[in-house]
């Protein structure tokens, strides 16, 4: 099939190319849009009893959970006539919007309840409120409201933080970013594509390639966010995965056809060829990649699924514009692939000596091989135990839910989540509320309630309609609002502490301690945090067995042997661990917060780690597919021996490994646009991603991979004779492509 493919894009290469153009125009124009159209939740689902309690509240006792938080600083006190102008104004703004509800504020709250509402220096005094709408409408909403409340510079200032206001904030920082990424990424990576290539002719092919698989992507994107909702967040994936994808199959495929050209072969014959077998591996590849980054399916969440939904789409639009478009460019470039060739002058420039190509026994890499193999044992236990060490930190993870510390200090709700957390006794954003909706009782019993719930240490107030308590003692009367004789009753309880801490859920397992009057759901940042990360990591051995099988399975039928898939999975998940080990000691720990710009908050958001896994642990796989492709043909071209073994491993990796390093700093390039993100979390997506992307093709492929491969020998190769016979009927065989205008050289690379 890929032959008629390439004989098709051979013939009609000016056709193919305009088909193309258009439709990236199409799609371009179709996603250009798409921001608008995505949401900024998807963290959670229905089924969760956080959740449950938010919509019995929202549904019957509308504004007892705040989302909207508004800071009045005054640079004198907050008592001042400037204060409560201001205050009264956007009291009016609030009162007067139909999507807002539960307006509490300090200057019209109950005396004996204002104090709580007032900063302890006294300069900061605050304004609640509840925003309506689901997760696409709420941080648009706050968003409006922010613009038309927010005074940043006078003798009063408001600023407005908040659940609501948070999302609202990441959105827009995203959308920064992602521009910002990309003005980073594609200059730094079109100079080091024309480093890598040698010249400007085949460095400007791969990013055509990568804007017509974002600008697909793009489009697609759009339209799934008309059938389903799309996390905004997949945005990243979709630019960086598209741009670096493009990079590494448009060079394995350019590498090849530059070969053919090289050995004689004519323009056609050479695109031919190199779309046979390399273009063959690209589609084997995308395939992997593909699955690996399906496994987000599995998880309830739509944050997840987006990032399947973008990474399928991005994957299956670059490897389709790598074997059907890329062709019919190289056809229309022909033997011009080398116009504007750098190394000449560069070389001249630097006063080095002229380039001359080396056979494959001379490079760097074989020797690096031949190197390692002469002591595989002594390589595979130190890059083991390297790893290992890297990996530690992750035996002390802490995951937590994302929230206004993930932004920049200088954003206006990450200045308001920073004075609710050191300026007042009680964090009124992170308060628990418990929801009791089957009950029917006496006030008596919710006093009770109420009283053994502050009794919990660094539990500052509980509010309920029958008291105010604190560490046992009545201090105020009810809210008479808390409770309704048909709808049940709901408890506030304040806390001191980080909820999402260790501290923050061993308060939550407490206070779930406590004997309630009825079922009661509780709700809040905490419990928001303990749920999600229940329901996550439900569904992660489930998608951890999906991803090693398929991987098993398709490295199977690539390579006909059961040994190598299983030392790929091991390697890869190894690799993995010293990468997330790596962002625990930096991000959890925070030891390079300072140099990187983020604020560490003693955890890592859940989320990032298993995107990290899927992505990362698809890329590693691709480049085992392209060096395995070559190590593979030349075990098939050589003895069957121990020292055949040995020899195919070496020239294996001799031929490839400038190839796929080079793709791993590009791809890396890519990921490093997206680690510039003022949100940490997509800092930490970005640093992890590049990571593990420079460590697999340098730790893991030239090291212990080669060594691992020679300690098994011809090992390596071996499956069941019953494997044999399904391998020989459904597995790779590249030698089916090969036709009169391809010659065979077994002594040329496969990529």
């Amino acid at each position: 099939m890929l032959t008629k493919i390439a004989r098709t894009a051979v013939a009609r290469p000016r056709w193919v190319v305009a088909v193309a153009l258009l439709l990236m125009i199409l799609c371009g124009a179709i996603g250009a849009t798409v921001h608008s159209h995505m949401k900024s939740g998807g963290f959670v689902t229905d089924d969760l009893d956080s959740v449950q309690a938010s919509q019995y509240l929202n549904d019957h006792f509308p504004g007892s959970e705040p989302n909207f938080v508004l800071t009045i600083s005054a640079e004198g006190v907050a008592d001042s006539a400037e204060a409560r102008a201001a205050a009264d104004h956007a009291i009016a703004v609030l009162d007067a919007n139909p999507e807002v509800s539960g307006v509490q504020s300090y200057w019209t709250a109950r005396p004996d309840l204002k104090q709580a509402m007032l900063s302890k220096d006294r300069k900061h005094a605050l304004i609640l409120a509840s925003i309506a709408g689901d997760d696409a409408e709420l941080p648009d909403r706050a968003a409006k409201l922010s613009e038309q409340l927010q005074v940043e510079n006078g003798p009063v200032t408001v600023k407005a933080g908040g659940l609501a206001a948070t999302f609202a904030d990441i959105n827009t920082q995203i959308s920064k970013d992602l521009i910002i990424a990309e003005a980073i990424a594609i200059p730094i990576t079109g100079l080091l594509l024309a480093l890598v290539f040698g010249s400007l002719m085949a460095a400007a092919l791969p990013v055509a390639i990568g804007l017509f698989a974002i600008a697909a992507s793009l489009g697609i994107l759009r339209v799934l966010t008309a059938l389903t909702d799309v996390s905004i967040f997949a945005l990243n994936m979709t630019t960086a995965l598209g741009l670096a994808l493009a990079i590494d199959y448009s060079l394995f495929i350019v590498s090849r056809y530059r070969e053919e050209l090289t050995a004689g072969a004519t323009p056609t014959a050479a695109v031919t060829r190199a779309i046979q077998t390399a273009g063959r591996t690209v589609v084997y590849s995308a395939l992997v990649v593909a699955l690996s980054l399906s496994a987000l399916l599995v998880f309830p969440q739509y944050f997840f699924k987006s990032f399947a939904y973008a990474g399928i789409a991005v994957v299956a639009a670059a490897a389709a514009a790598a074997v059907i478009v890329l062709p019919a460019l190289l056809i229309l470039v022909g033997h011009r692939i080398d116009a504007g060739d750098l190394r000449a002058p560069m070389r001249r420039l630097f006063r080095l000596a002229p380039r001359a190509e080396k056979a494959p026994r001379q490079t760097f890499w074989y020797g690096l091989v031949i190197a390692v193999m002469k002591r595989p044992m002594s390589i595979a236990l130190a890059a083991t135990a390297f790893l290992l060490l890297l990996g530690s930190p992750f035996l002390g993870v802490q995951f937590g839910y994302p929230d206004d510390r993930s932004l920049p200090t200088d954003v206006a709700s990450r200045e308001v989540g920073d004075i609710l957390r050191t300026e007042f006794d009680a964090d009124l954003a992170s308060s628990a509320t418990i929801a009791l909706p089957e009950f029917r009782g006496s006030a008596a019993e919710l006093d009770a309630y109420a009283r053994e719930l502050s009794k919990v240490p660094d539990v500052p107030a509980v509010l309920s309609s029958a008291a105010v308590y604190r560490n046992g003692l009545r201090v105020a009367a009810g809210v008479p609002e808390m409770s309704d004789p048909q709808h049940g009753a709901y408890l506030s309880v304040a806390t001191s502490l980080d909820p999402y801490s260790d501290a923050g859920g061993a308060q939550l397992d407490t206070l779930r301690t406590v004997a309630a009057p009825s079922k009661a759901l509780i709700t809040g940042p905490a419990a928001l945090n303990q749920d999600s990360v229940n329901a996550i990591t439900g569904k992660l051995p489930l998608a951890g067995a999906l991803i090693a099988l398929t991987t098993l399975v398709l490295l199977f039928l690539f390579t006909g042997s059961v040994v190598l898939p299983i030392k790929a999975l091991i390697l890869n998940i190894l690799s993995l661990a010293a990468t997330f080990g790596a962002m625990v000691w930096i991000f959890q720990e925070g030891h390079l917060s300072e140099l990187l710009g983020f604020t560490a908050t003693g955890t890592l958001n859940l989320a990032m780690p298993i995107l990290m896994f899927s992505l990362a642990f698809g890329a590693s796989m691709d480049y085992e597919v392209f060096l395995l492709s070559r190590i593979r043909e030349e075990w098939l071209a050589g003895p069957k021996t121990t020292e055949g073994n040995t020899e195919a491993v070496a020239m294996g990796v001799a031929r490839t490994g400038r190839i796929f390093t080079a793709a791993a700093l590009l791809m890396s390039i890519v990921f490093l646009g997206v680690a510039t993100s003022g949100v940490s979390m997509m800092k930490l997506f970005g640093l992890g991603c590049a990571l593990a992307v420079i460590s697999d093709a340098t730790v893991i492929r030239g090291l212990l991979a080669p060594a691992l491969m020679r300690m098994m020998g011809t090992w390596n190769w071996w499956s069941p004779k019953p494997l044999v016979v399904l391998h020989n009927k459904f597995g790779l065989d590249e030698a089916e492509d090969v036709t009169h205008d391809a010659p065979k050289r077994l002594d040329s690379a496969s990529v």
